[in-house]
């Protein structure tokens, strides 16, 4: 599995999922158009950002979003309206449609996950190395069996270890729409090089699935499924 660049987005089946990749930044000429698909509280919203890439990262990221779901739906991207859930996940109220996606930005990417008649959660995480005492964050986020893996592992895989566990609950929590209070709910696994899984559940319904994505240059990455097909077609593009 690979990134595909494009920016067009193709038919989306009933078992398709498919993934894109998004770099933050981009070149200026781009940024008037993707504000232009923003409605007037999104511009608002941007405008409040304090630093110029904080505003640049918002527009990039909602145009595109917008621009990806018009393509998908046929709509005009900017007349696309949304709601949002008890614990703040979007969805669209204008066209009332069965496709879920989901949202991630961190580091230099955002990820945007697409699919049909189910929940969809992604994912990223930019690794950084700059934290004082990553187990005192992962005791505080990781649930017993996670935590009793990181401390095993050696210091020198306690970064890639820490982003890649963080990544997988996050996706998890964003499928499943309930946020950070399920984060001791449920175990994934963690070890650098082991394949994404979510190896146990507690007081949640078991049915999500985790799946691995192409790598991303200095990040961690996720995508999880509720109800997942026997063979869901995952694809992957870069959107350039």
């Amino acid at each position: 599995m690979t990134w595909l660049p494009t920016r067009q987005p193709p038919p989306l089946g009933d078992h398709d999922v498919h993934v894109w990749r998004l770099a933050l930044v981009q070149p200026d000429a781009l940024l008037p158009r993707l504000r232009d698909l923003l409605s007037p509280d999104e511009r608002a919203r941007a405008d409040r950002f304090y630093f110029e890439r904080d505003r640049r990262s918002y527009t990039v990221v909602r145009g595109v979003l917008r621009s990806l779901l018009g393509g998908y739906l046929g709509h005009a991207p900017g007349a696309l309206g949304f709601g949002y859930r008890a614990k703040g996940k979007p969805y669209l109220v204008s066209p009332s449609t069965e496709l879920d996606f989901n949202v991630s930005h961190s580091g230099d990417y955002a990820l945007l996950g697409f699919t049909r008649g189910r929940a969809i959660g992604v994912d990223v995480e930019r690794r950084r190395d700059n934290f004082d005492d990553l187990t005192s964050l992962a005791e505080t986020s990781f649930s017993p069996g996670e935590l009793a893996v990181f401390r095993s592992l050696p210091p020198a895989r306690h970064v890639e270890a820490f982003f890649t566990c963080w990544s997988r609950k996050e996706a998890f929590i964003k499928a499943t729409g309930e946020g950070v209070s399920q984060l001791a709910d449920f175990d994934v696994s963690l070890r650098p090089g082991e394949p994404a899984r979510i190896l146990a559940v507690r007081g949640i319904a078991d049915r999500y699935a985790m799946y691995e994505l192409p790598v991303i240059d200095g990040h961690a990455a996720a995508l999880v499924l509720a109800d997942p097909p026997d063979a869901p077609q995952i694809t992957c593009y870069a959107w350039a």
